[in-house]
């Protein structure tokens, strides 16, 4: 029964990507408690940003997405991350999370199943979606300097 649960939950999210609607998931958390995107979701924009703690530029980009998402929290934007990593390096995530002083929610998509409904190839990539659940922005990997163009993109979508 799990597995088929399983199934129908990627098979409405599939359809849910098809037809541009927000994300349909069930993910664990950091804690193990199983979080969907209506749970983390923002009233305005909802900011995913995935990641794993192997890679160098998500290093660099978290810390800074962590305090964009303390200083645009009271705007109505919803930051939380997913780790990408695999069973092997679990145990590292929390630890790594707290590290790093991150507050917004993490859930982990360890099979990657989330990563490739959404059609991301790649880490680090963030993806918003604004609050009818339409995909807005969609940013991938992370040089110094891209944290300011996704503040200002996140920014003109909160003008609209």
């Amino acid at each position: 029964m799990i597995i088929r649960t399983g199934a129908m939950i990627l098979l409405f999210s599939y359809m849910a990507v098809l037809s541009g609607q927000e994300p349909v998931f069930r993910l664990r958390d950091l804690d193990d408690q199983w979080k969907e995107y209506a749970d983390l979701k923002g009233d305005q924009l909802t900011v995913i940003d995935f990641w794993a703690t192997w890679c160098q530029p998500c290093v660099r980009s978290i810390p800074l997405l962590n305090q964009m998402s303390v200083e645009l929290k009271s705007k109505g934007v919803n930051f939380f991350g997913v780790s990408i990593d695999g069973p092997r390096n679990q145990a590292k995530v929390k630890p790594f999370i707290q590290s790093m002083g991150v507050t917004y929610p993490i859930i982990r998509d360890i099979d990657s199943e989330l990563m490739k409904e959404l059609s991301v190839s790649a880490v680090p990539t963030l993806v918003v979606y604004d609050a009818e659940g339409e995909q807005v922005y969609f940013h991938e990997g992370f040089r110094p300097g891209d944290e300011e163009l996704i503040r200002n993109h996140i920014e003109e979508l909160l003008d609209e």
